[in-house]
């Protein structure tokens, strides 16, 4: 079994109050938990510090868990959760990001899945092929991974480089989509941030700083790109054939 956590905070800088912007006929935050719920979790839980969001997701019949406002990121709001509800080290956590409307369900449930298959992993993320146009877009992040599936870098920057007269290499696309264990996510967050992780901003890297075991795979469904600007929000509201 597994728990869902999602990380909901109302102060976004580049998208304020993006949780409660309207897809269709109901908030953001409200479309991430229904596909939560359908993935067959022990609990849901929407881990926020803003009561507005804790209001909508409580009438909507949502398990809610207020945190503290000063947490630098949802791993850290996860982490608090965790603690309040008292869940064991060996638990495994999803991490499902509350801008991630149309995560399929069949993501949320593999990686998970991969997390309890891979024996020494500390977390299990997913990726899907990119366009090599692409590459050079800082807001997408790319991985390069071992034979075996574990990641080996995450980068704002094209990687694996394509050297001039060289072989190219396919490029992959990060997805932020995570499972780990309890105990592994009380260390995590005990660790002072990272060298890497600050300069290329990816939380991710502190994990590959302190040598943890990141397990990765293709995701069974492709994943449109999560909600950061109003043109995510427009994109996802265009996919959904919805004007708001």
């Amino acid at each position: 079994m597994f728990n869902i956590v999602i990380p909901a905070r109302f102060g976004s800088t580049r998208l304020p109050g993006k949780a409660l912007l309207p897809i269709a006929d109901k908030p953001m935050v409200a479309w991430v938990w229904e596909r939560a719920m359908q993935a067959g979790a022990e609990h849901v839980v929407v881990a926020t510090d803003d009561q507005r969001i804790a209001a909508e997701m409580t009438n909507r019949g949502a398990e809610v868990a207020m945190t503290r406002a000063e947490h630098a990121s949802g791993t850290d709001r996860i982490a608090e959760v965790v603690d309040q509800l008292g869940w064991k080290e060996e638990a495994i956590i999803v991490n499902l990001q509350g801008d991630e409307p149309l995560m399929p369900v069949a993501n949320i449930q593999r990686v998970a899945a991969m997390l309890s298959e891979t024996e020494g992993a500390d977390m299990a993320t997913l990726m899907e092929p990119l366009n090599p146009a692409d590459a050079d877009q800082q807001s997408v992040v790319k991985v390069v991974t071992s034979e075996t599936g574990r990641a080996l870098y995450f980068s704002r920057s094209a990687i694996p480089a394509h050297r001039e007269g060289g072989v190219a290499a396919p490029l992959f696309r990060h997805i932020g989509l995570y499972a780990y264990r309890a105990g592994f996510l009380n260390t995590f967050v005990g660790w002072p941030p990272a060298v890497i992780e600050q300069s290329e901003s990816l939380e991710q890297l502190r994990a590959l700083a302190h040598d943890a075991h990141i397990q990765i795979e293709l995701a069974p469904e492709s994943v449109p790109a999560g909600v950061d600007t109003e043109s995510d929000l427009a994109a996802v509201r265009a996919l959904l054939g919805v004007e708001r």
